[in-house]
């Protein structure tokens, strides 16, 4: 019989993006927090040897390039194990949306194959295979509200999210990671010659906000802010009433939280800054892209007004779900 695991989406709680690396990659900032919608991944083991990957979606590949492949080659390789593996993907969360799926399939095959093999890794050797396979995929190994730095992939568990209702909405549109990268690059690259240009009185307005200090410098300061959270002593209730786990999208939101993302994709799909207008006129309490897009989420202060955008943006022609955000306790207790 195969194993089922939910593989749970995420999104991101401001992500800011530092300078390019030697080895590529960027240094990040981000919050990531795991919501309730999600894939279903199956996962079963036989005689023989192999992988196999099944997904009626044609956008998603079915070879050696997808992550559950190269993760499920990875596990059975640190098991020990040989047998034929076999993982079913049912897609229910977009392709290119910046939830996190791909990624969190991955994950959601290595707890399927531990169940199934009846196995079980350590929680560092899980996270560092995660962290091989890609740069997110360590988030979706612990859960919950999860602080990410370096390219994301170093991650620290911080307090959690009080329950929190979420609109999710589902453009047609995919974003291509690399490529937005590539452009928030470019980005950069003009506006440090606008700035060597020694630009007059009219031209200085067109100089980005995010030029005006350096992107280092710009990881640094969120950094301190995140750094307050995880050291914060009020674990308990803070100084107004509130759960200190209530409180921290609000701490969050008063710093002026942000994607810088948005910079650079939202030129290239007005559409999707048109949906995050809607979801606050809708009502949301804070709206953004979520990772590089396209999907964009708010969060609600109710599930009554939660739904209520639903309607509301359902009748504008946006697909919209409401849905909630997933404490580290609860995404344990549903994945399997």
């Amino acid at each position: 019989m195969p194993v089922t695991v939910r593989s749970f989406a995420k999104i991101n709680l401001g992500l800011y993006i530092g300078p390019l690396r030697a080895d590529g990659f960027h240094d990040l900032r981000t919050v990531y927090q795991t919501i309730a919608l999600h894939d279903v991944i199956r996962v079963s083991v036989g005689r023989g040897t192999g992988i196999e990957i099944f997904c009626a979606d044609p956008r998603v590949p079915c070879d050696a390039s997808n992550t559950c492949y190269r993760m499920a080659e990875r596990v059975m390789e640190e098991l020990g194990a040989t047998a034929k593996v076999t993982i079913e993907i049912e897609k229910r969360l977009p392709v290119q949306g910046g939830l996190g799926a791909g990624s969190s399939n991955a994950v959601a095959a290595m707890i399927g194959l531990e169940r199934a093999l009846k196995k079980r890794l350590t929680q560092p050797k899980r996270l560092r295979i995660a962290a091989a396979v890609g740069s997110d995929l360590p988030m979706f190994v612990v859960g919950g509200t999860v602080l990410g730095v370096e390219r994301g992939e170093e991650v620290y568990p911080a307090a959690d999210l009080a329950c929190t209702p979420v609109v999710i909405v589902t453009p047609d549109v995919g974003v291509s990671t690399p490529k937005a990268f590539e452009d928030w690059d470019a980005l950069l690259e003009d506006a440090a010659k606008l700035r060597s240009a020694r630009p007059g009185p009219r031209s200085v307005s067109l100089l980005p906000r995010l030029t005006h200090s350096d992107t280092s410098d710009r990881l640094l300061e969120v950094g301190c802010v995140l750094s307050a959270w995880l050291v914060s002593p009020n674990t308990g209730a803070s100084a107004r009433g509130r759960s200190r786990a209530g409180s921290l999208l609000l701490d969050l939101v008063r710093t002026g939280i942000e994607n810088d993302f948005e910079t650079v994709v939202f030129p290239q799909y007005p559409e999707l800054r048109d949906i995050k207008g809607a979801l606050e006129r809708a009502g949301a309490v804070y709206a953004s892209l979520s990772g590089s897009g396209s999907a964009l989420y708010g969060l609600f202060s109710s599930r009554a007004a939660a739904a209520k955008a639903v309607d509301r943006l359902t009748k504008q022609g946006l697909r919209a779900q409401a849905t909630t955000t997933l404490t580290r306790s609860q995404y344990w207790a549903k994945i399997v």
